[in-house]
């Protein structure tokens, strides 16, 4: 037997999964790439610059995909998890 009740409980789920996943996809990318910098500190001029320069500073592998992390959370997911919401409460 089927109820509204049931349709409504696995719409919120599949919302709040839906939201989780997204919300987590920014965090995810910025701790890939701190784990990154730490198994390679290589990569990391920062610790050893060594006569380099101020540009080849800023744009290291792991550096990069930390400010990527940071750009898609407050960029890309902020507005598309309220997108998300809106579009879930027009659809009651």
């Amino acid at each position: 037997m089927e109820t509204p009740f049931d349709h409504r409980l696995a719409a919120t789920v599949a919302r709040t999964t839906r939201a989780r996943i997204v919300s987590s996809i920014g965090p995810t990318v910025m701790a890939a790439g701190l784990v990154w910098a730490i198994l390679q500190p290589y990569r990391v001029t920062l610790l050893h610059p060594r006569g380099q320069g101020a540009w080849w500073l800023l744009i290291e592998p792991p550096v990069l995909v930390i400010v990527a992390g940071i750009v898609f959370a407050l960029l890309v997911a902020r507005p598309l998890l309220v997108d998300l919401e809106e579009r879930d409460a027009s659809a009651r």
